[in-house]
C-alpha cells in the first residue's frame, strides 16, 4: 500500500516547481514509510510514498514503461490479488517483466488493454497513469482505497488523502454550506464523491476519470446490478464458501508478515480460520492474531443491542481452537483521549471519535509485528447483520437507518446555522438521491424491494464510512489492511441473494453462518453480532465532557458560532451523567458526541479552515 499524489497544469512548466510536488508527496509519509519518489514533466507532476509489500527490493514508483513512441508513467496505491494470472497472460502476449510487483503488472495491463483493463482487475486500488497527453485515474469497485481530486483555477490536483491536495500553496482549506451539512448532518457517512472541502471531490468507487486539455470527466465502469437469483439455499451457501476461501487465500499472499484481526465474532473468526487452514496446508507456520480491549472494560461493560456481549471469552475460544499466536492490545482512557487528535489528522476531518482513535492505536501496535493485516469489515453491510436490517422503526423510517439519531446533532446547531444548512431538508435530499440509484429487479415489491434498498444503502453509504476509517487509521501508521468481504465477486453475488435466503435459519447473516459450517465451531457460528469494541470506562466520558467544557469557556473557539451553546452546556453539565438514548442513538451517545465536537473544534483550528 502507498500514498499517491499529482498535479496537472496546462499553463505552467511544472519542472520549475519541484518543491511543491515534494511537499504534497511528503504529507503521506505515514502511508508509505519505506520509500519516496517524484516524477516531473512540463504539465504533469506525480508523487509516491511506498509501503513495500510485494517485491520490496524493486517496484519503485513512479514507474515508467514505453510502448512505441509513448511513455506511460504510473503512481499506484493498492494490491492486485490476481496479478499472477494477469502476468501470465501478458507474458503470453509478448511482454517481459523486470520486477515481481503488481505495479508493473497493472501498468502493462493498461498499456495492453487500455481502460478495459479495469474489468480484469481483482483487487483494491487507486492509481493514475500519464501518457504525455492525458491522465487516467481509477478507483476499485467497492472503494476500499481512496482517491481525492480537486479542480481550481485551471489546475487539477489529486491525492490518496485530502492533506496531499491541501499542501498545494494555491489550495486553501475552505468549506462551504454543503461541506458543513455533510459534517454536522450526514457525517461521518459522507455522500459518495463528496470531499467536504470546497472544490474537492472523491472519485466514486467503480469509476475512472480522464483529465486532458478539454477538462476532466468521470465515468462508471462497475456498479451493483440486480439479477434474478437462481441458486437454492444449499447452492448459495456453497458458492459463498468457495468465494470467501478463494478471496482470503489470494489476500494472504505477501512478501512481508501477515496477521489477522480477531474479535471472536463470526466475521473475523471465519477469516482467521481460513487463514490457519491455508497456512497449515502450505506449511507457512503459525498465524498471528490481534485483538483490542480497554482497561477496566470488564468492570464497566453493559450489554446493549449493538454490543450484546464482550469479546474476550470468544477470542480465547477461537485462539484455543485454532492455535494462533495471539496478541491482546489494551488501552487506557488517557491514551484513547489523546488519540482523538491523531485520528482527526489521519482523516483530515472529524470522524468516528473514539472508534477512530482506538483503531489508530490498535494499528500502531500491530505494525510493530506485522505489515499486513486481514480484517472483517463489510460483512454486516453485505449480509445484513446490523440491527437496523431487522427492526421495524428502521425499515419503516423514511431516512438512512443510521440517521435515526441525526436529530441529536441537529438539536446542537445554533438557529443561524440551522437556518443556513437546512439540515433536515439536506438529509431528506440525500436520502432521496440514494433511493433513486437503487437498481430494483423488475416487478420487485414489498419486503424484497425494501431489503434491496437497505442492502444498497448500506453498501454504498455506510460501508464506505468504515472503509474510510480502516484505510486512514491503518495507513496513518503504515499498516496495510485487507478486507476479504469486499471482494467484488462476493459483493455482487450476495447483493442478489433474496432476503429469505440471507436470513436462512431465521438468523441475521444466516446464509453466511451456513456457508461457514465446519469451518467454525457451532457456538461461534451462532454467536450474536458484536461490533468493534469501544470503551465503557466512565473516565472517558469525564475526559470528553471536560474537553467540551473547555471549548465552551473559550470565546475564541471556532466551533461555537455553529452551536446552540446553552443546549450544549446543559448536555455537558456534570449532572447530565449519561444520555438515555434509544438503540439507534447509541451511535452518538454522550462521549462520542462530545468527542466529535472536540474534533471539529480542533480541525477548524489546526487546518485553519475558512467557511465560505
Amino acid at each position: 500500500m502507498c500514498g499517491i499524489t499529482g498535479w496537472i497544469d496546462w499553463r505552467k512548466d511544472l519542472t520549475q516547481l519541484p518543491s511543491v510536488l515534494v511537499d504534497m508527496t511528503e504529507t503521506m509519509a505515514p502511508r508509505g514509510p519505506d520509500a519516496s519518489g517524484t516524477w516531473l514533466s512540463r504539465h504533469c507532476a506525480l508523487g509516491h510514498r511506498r509501503l513495500s509489500v510485494m517485491d520490496p527490493a524493486n517496484g519503485a514508483q513512479p514507474m515508467t514503461r514505453t510502448r512505441g513512441d509513448t511513455d506511460y508513467t504510473i503512481v499506484y496505491n493498492g494490491e492486485l490479488y490476481n496479478a499472477p494470472e494477469l502476468k501470465r497472460e501478458l507474458v503470453q502476449r509478448g511482454y517481459s517483466f523486470t520486477t515481481n510487483c503488481d505495479t508493473e503488472v497493472l501498468l502493462v495491463s493498461f498499456i495492453e488493454w487500455g481502460r478495459s483493463c479495469l474489468d480484469r482487475l481483482n483487487g483494491i486500488f487507486a492509481f493514475a497513469i500519464w501518457n504525455g497527453e492525458e491522465l487516467f485515474l481509477a478507483r476499485d469497485r467497492v472503494g476500499v482505497k481512496p482517491l481525492f481530486y480537486a479542480q481550481k483555477d485551471g489546475m487539477f490536483l489529486f491525492g490518496s488523502e485530502p492533506k496531499a491536495i491541501l499542501a498545494h500553496p494555491d489550495f486553501p482549506a475552505e468549506v462551504d454550506r454543503e461541506g458543513l451539512a455533510e459534517l454536522f448532518v450526514i457525517g461521518p457517512a459522507r455522500t459518495p464523491g463528496h470531499g467536504i472541502y470546497k472544490h474537492m471531490a472523491e472519485l466514486k468507487p467503480g469509476h475512472y476519470m480522464v483529465v486532458d486539455r478539454n477538462g476532466a470527466s468521470a465515468r462508471p465502469y462497475w456498479a451493483l446490478e440486480s439479477r434474478p437469483h437462481e441458486d437454492d439455499v444449499e447452492t448459495t451457501a456453497e458458492r459463498i464458501r468457495e468465494l470467501l476461501i478463494d478471496t482470503v487465500e489470494r489476500q494472504l499472499l505477501s512478501d512481508v508478515p501477515v496477521c489477522t484481526l480477531l474479535s471472536g465474532g463470526l466475521d473475523s473468526s471465519a477469516l482467521t480460520a481460513i487463514a490457519v487452514q491455508y497456512y497449515n496446508r502450505t506449511g507457512q507456520g503459525v498465524v498471528n492474531t490481534y485483538s483490542v480491549d480497554y482497561v477496566d472494560n470488564d468492570k464497566h461493560f453493559k450489554a446493549n443491542v449493538f454490543q450484546p456481549n464482550a469479546d474476550a471469552p470468544w477470542i480465547e475460544r477461537m485462539v484455543g481452537h485454532l492455535g494462533t499466536v495471539h496478541h491482546n492490545v489494551t488501552f487506557d482512557t488517557p491514551e484513547l483521549f489523546d488519540s482523538l487528535i491523531a485520528a482527526m489528522r489521519a482523516r483530515d476531518l472529524p470522524g468516528m471519535a473514539d472508534v477512530d482513535g482506538s483503531l489508530y492505536l490498535f494499528c500502531r501496535e500491530i505494525k510493530k509485528g506485522a505489515t499486513v493485516a486481514i480484517s472483517g469489515e463489510a460483512a454486516d453491510e453485505i449480509f445484513g447483520g446490523y440491527p437496523w436490517f431487522h427492526r421495524d422503526e428502521s425499515l419503516n423510517a423514511n431516512t438512512f437507518p443510521w440517521s435515526l439519531s441525526a436529530g441529536i446533532r441537529v438539536d446542537l446547531l445554533s438557529k443561524e446555522t440551522a437556518d443556513w444548512l437546512r439540515p433536515r431538508d439536506y438529509l431528506d435530499e440525500r436520502y432521496r438521491q440514494a433511493l433513486d440509484e437503487v437498481p430494483y429487479l423488475a416487478g420487485e415489491t414489498g419486503t424484497a424491494r425494501r431489503m434491496r434498498e437497505m442492502s444498497y444503502l448500506n453498501i454504498t453509504r455506510f460501508m464506505p464510512t468504515l472503509l474510510d476509517r480502516k484505510d486512514r487509521m491503518s495507513m496513518g501508521v503504515g499498516l496495510e489492511v485487507r478486507v476479504p468481504y469486499c471482494d467484488h465477486r462476493l459483493v455482487d453475488y450476495v447483493f442478489n441473494v433474496p432476503w429469505e435466503i440471507k436470513t436462512a435459519g431465521d438468523r441475521e447473516k444466516g446464509i453466511l453462518r451456513k456457508a461457514l459450517k465446519g469451518i467454525l465451531p457451532d457456538d461461534v457460528l451462532t454467536r450474536k453480532k458484536s461490533p468493534y469494541p469501544k470503551t465503557h470506562n466512565p473516565n472517558y466520558l469525564a475526559a470528553t465532557r471536560a474537553w467540551v467544557q473547555d471549548i465552551l469557556n473559550d470565546p475564541s473557539s471556532p466551533v461555537l458560532p455553529f452551536l446552540d451553546v446553552d443546549h450544549l452546556r446543559k448536555l455537558a453539565a456534570p449532572e447530565s451523567a449519561t444520555m438515555d438514548l434509544p438503540w439507534f442513538g447509541q451511535l452518538m451517545s454522550g462521549p462520542q458526541l462530545f468527542a466529535y465536537i472536540g474534533q471539529i473544534d480542533a480541525w477548524l483550528r489546526e487546518y485553519n479552515v475558512s467557511i465560505r
